[in-house]
């Protein structure tokens, strides 16, 4: 059994070691500072934190400087450098054009796949029960078009009655029943001269379209009057060059060398008959 000086020694170091732990104890916690957050701030701010590394969240708030107020927040920083730059506004852009042009592709992609897809309206015109009551009004447009579709098929009328003509004889007379002029031309070719083939005569006041075979005569010769003789598609003139030829005896070769089939001409009269 120990003594009772052993025991008063034993009593002494376990006082002087309590003493000793209770002194660094109390120095410890002056020097620690005690964190007085609460748990709902310590989860906002690791919130805000992760939004801001993914380019997330409103944004850093600006006050107005009269009233106090916030007036609105800064943009993100995207790049996470640091701060809020050109790069930023950048990335920001071209993450939206991004977006938009999913969110096409996949109306296309959704439009393309639909099985009950509407047809066009032009589809639709004049087909089936939509024909009822689909009138749809003349305009002046219309009017012009068809204007021009009746003016382009009568132009095709005129030049192929026009060739049928030129293929009756290698001599067309165009004439009128009442030009004076036109008779004695046609005296001259027709009763003075024996042509083989005979000329064929186109009397255009007779003719259903006179007016337009002399028009388009006119502008293929550059002879609008009558009486116009025209050999092999060409104008050799009118009365007055006829009578000029007749009486300098050079008709007769005026209409061979002109045309291009071989053709005769010779002189009914004799010499010293009565000129027509």
């Amino acid at each position: 059994m120990p003594s009772n000086r052993r025991i008063r020694l034993l009593f002494y170091v376990v006082l002087a070691g309590v003493v000793m732990t209770m002194f660094f104890t109390n120095h410890l916690r002056q020097k620690t500072e005690f964190d007085n957050r609460s748990i709902q701030d310590f989860y906002h701010k690791t919130k805000s934190a992760m939004d801001r590394a993914r380019g997330q969240g409103p944004g850093q708030a600006v006050l107005d400087s009269k009233t106090g107020k916030e007036a609105g927040r800064t943009p993100h920083d995207k790049d996470a450098d640091g701060d809020v730059d050109s790069d930023d506004e950048m990335l920001a852009k071209q993450m939206g054009e991004r977006l938009k042009a999913a969110e096409q592709k996949a109306k296309e992609l959704a439009n393309a796949k639909a099985p009950n897809k509407p047809d066009r309206p032009d589809k639709v015109i004049g087909v089936g029960s939509s024909a009822g009551g689909q009138v749809k009004k003349a305009t002046d447009d219309d009017e012009e078009t068809a204007g021009k579709s009746e003016e382009t098929d009568e132009e095709h009328e005129v030049e192929a009655e026009l060739n049928r003509i030129f293929k009756q004889s290698p001599v067309t007379i165009f004439s009128k029943t009442y030009c004076p002029y036109s008779k004695r031309a046609k005296g001259i070719l027709l009763e003075k001269y024996h042509i083989d083939p005979a000329p064929y005569v186109v009397e255009l006041d007779e003719h259903p379209l006179g007016a337009q075979l002399q028009a388009r005569v006119g502008a293929m010769t550059g002879r609008r009057t009558v009486p116009n003789i025209i050999i092999g598609g060409k104008s050799i003139g009118g009365c007055d060059d006829i009578v000029a030829l007749d009486s300098q005896k050079a008709l007769e070769e005026k209409i061979t060398t002109t045309s291009a089939q071989k053709i005769l001409v010779e002189q009914r009269f004799v010499d010293g008959e009565k000129d027509i």
